[in-house]
């Protein structure tokens, strides 16, 4: 598994909030709904996002931004437009004063705006839960990134299907969001060469690297510390020195994380028992794997299944 892989390891995208705003200046949004990512596309004219704590920063045609939440942040035609309206969890619409704006406002199927022919239109994707984004991708990322990747074939396959609702269409655009994702972090990843997080340069360490790429491909085998190294080659007190140095956690507490996030996973499937699911990533029985997850997770796998679908 690739560097790419482990950064989005875990759940993907669930009923993810997706929405095509066209927009007429003067225009200004507070967004403040708790998501923990948002990735926002400029198709036409441009925008100004300025984070709760941060500068202003423009977002021309073409561009894609990523905004680690929960912190809110403001969207607006010009940083000086005062806020006309706030964007609350769920994606709901309202007034400074709290009058709702959803139907007011409401342009078609996924699409909402001020204007039918704005200037400016973007399209708005978030990740609703914490788990649907690796934690490491989350712990790396800055409060607000700026790319290029806003102009390529994704967008132009979202800007198709975003105001469609037939069959399935939720899981298309989760997926499509998904890619559009991996395509902007290896911009960014590509763009920081030797600045790059250690956690993601470790995948070409020959020695954690072997240590991963076993840990990923086969995370149900009962590793210990000894028998990762003797594969990497290198003694245990080696291995276990170098994998906590490059990835920033001890080999066991690293693979913990990646069977729990595996298992969140796999409970999406309401017709997988929690006994075939601790099989699969490595608990030798349901108890086991219901106090781990609830351990990291703050609920047992059963809730966690609930809350999911």
């Amino acid at each position: 598994m690739d560097a790419f892989a482990g950064l989005l390891d875990g759940p993907r995208a669930h009923h993810a909030f997706l929405i095509r705003s066209i927009l007429e200046p003067p225009w200004s949004m507070r967004v403040q709904d708790g998501a923990p990512l948002t990735v926002v596309v400029m198709v036409r004219g441009e925008a100004w996002i300025t984070p709760e704590h941060g500068e202003p920063a423009r977002l021309r045609a073409g561009r894609l931004a990523l905004l680690r939440g929960p912190e809110p942040y403001t969207v607006a035609d010009d940083p000086a437009t005062p806020v006309q309206t706030v964007i609350h969890p769920g994606g709901c619409a309202t007034t400074l004063e709290g009058e709702d704006l959803c139907d007011a406002m409401s342009l078609g199927v996924r699409t909402w705006g001020n204007a039918p022919d704005g200037s400016a239109m973007m399209l708005t994707g978030t990740y609703q839960l914490r788990g649907e984004v690796g934690r490491r991708l989350l712990a790396t990322l800055p409060p607000s990134l700026i790319l290029r990747a806003g102009d390529g074939p994704v967008v132009s396959l979202l800007c198709e299907e975003i105001g469609k609702d037939g069959p399935g269409q939720e899981v298309l655009l989760d997926r499509l969001l998904d890619l559009l994702l991996v395509t902007a972090l290896r911009e960014w990843l590509s763009g920081l060469e030797s600045a790059a997080p250690a956690w993601y340069r470790a995948h070409s360490d020959p020695v954690v690297g072997t240590a991963l790429r076993l840990l990923h491909d086969n995370p149900a085998h009962p590793w210990t510390v000894a028998s990762l190294a003797a594969r990497a080659g290198v003694s245990r007190a080696a291995l276990a020195r170098r994998f906590t140095d490059l990835v920033g956690e001890p080999p066991m507490t690293y693979l913990t994380s990646r069977r729990l996030a595996l298992a969140a996973d796999l409970l999406r499937d309401p017709d997988t028992t929690v006994g075939a699911v601790a099989r699969q990533v490595g608990y030798g029985s349901p108890f086991a794997l219901s106090t781990a997850f609830k351990r990291v997770h703050g609920m047992s796998p059963q809730e966690h299944r609930a809350s999911r679908n």
